[in-house]
């Protein structure tokens, strides 16, 4: 199903809800919309590396169409930062993917981390606002409007019920949820000297093949339906490498190592060169 298909699935969901119990719509939001609403996240994903349309404004529109049932405008501002993260991979205070020091001296136990997983959705959007923040442009101010526009007909037409179950699926879908382990598989450090990993699961199928990710920072402008080709065509690059299949799996080894936590990344210097480009 392609992005329409799945924005329309989740507002006629968040519509038909409008009356249901709080009960109702927490479960169908965590086994039902989460999986939607984190889909349409990493269609962002895609739009932001400009896969969809050769002309790098119609992805931006289709992002902002994509960013309606996740309830919070985040679309623009994630390209942004995003962007950063691939052309600084790793640089501290730049590469905003990288947990802020004070995430790494209170997230030290199993009771922390636990939690800290359940709310890492947050971490992810707001860290960069409080260490790097940027000032808004034009597009964010349209993403906004846009997305402020919809929220306020949800709950005009048909109640705060419709509306706090896209923000819910929004919510559950990027904490203790299966396709949000793509969060700490991708560059949180489990084996030594390896600093990204791919994930081989079948959650790909719904998730732009996300778990491709070595295969993706080598070739961010192939779309994700096509990177398993990466790995067909040039096997010896990516064959020796740690890998995983289930992205639940990697949740519980987070929680339950102790040798792990948001400390476990690697870093790097911006390099002389690199600070004068960004001058």
């Amino acid at each position: 199903m392609d992005i329409a298909g799945f924005v329309l699935l989740q507002l006629w969901t968040a519509t038909y809800l409008q009356n249901a119990g709080w009960l109702k719509i927490l479960m169908v939001a965590y086994f039902f919309g989460s999986f939607l609403n984190h889909n349409l996240f990493l269609a962002i994903h895609e739009l932001s590396h400009n896969l969809a349309f050769s002309t790098p404004v119609y992805n931006r529109w289709l992002g902002i169409f994509a960013n309606l049932p996740i309830g919070v405008p985040m679309s623009v501002t994630f390209q942004k930062y995003h962007l950063e993260h691939h052309r600084f991979q790793g640089v501290d205070g730049i590469d905003m993917d990288i947990p802020s020091l004070t995430e790494a001296n209170i997230v030290t136990n199993v009771v922390a981390k636990f939690i800290w997983v359940i709310f890492q959705l947050f971490f992810y959007a707001l860290r960069p606002l409080f260490l790097k923040p940027k000032p808004p442009g034009m597009w964010e101010f349209v993403n906004l409007i846009i997305q402020l526009a919809l929220d306020a007909a949800m709950v005009y037409i048909w109640g705060w019920k419709s509306f706090a179950y896209m923000i819910l699926s929004t919510f559950v879908g990027g904490g203790l949820h299966p396709m949000a382990g793509h969060f700490i598989s991708e560059h949180y450090v489990f084996k030594p000297d390896q600093e990204t990993y791919s994930c081989y699961g079948p959650l790909n199928l719904m998730t732009w093949s996300v778990g491709y990710h070595n295969e993706h920072h080598d070739f961010p402008r192939i779309a994700g339906n096509k990177l398993h080709k990466v790995k067909e065509i040039a096997p010896e690059y990516y064959k020796n490498l740690e890998s995983y299949r289930s992205w639940s799996q990697v949740i519980y080894m987070y929680i339950m190592d102790r040798t792990v936590g948001p400390f476990s990344r690697m870093k790097r210097k911006l390099s002389t060169k690199a600070t004068k480009k960004t001058e």
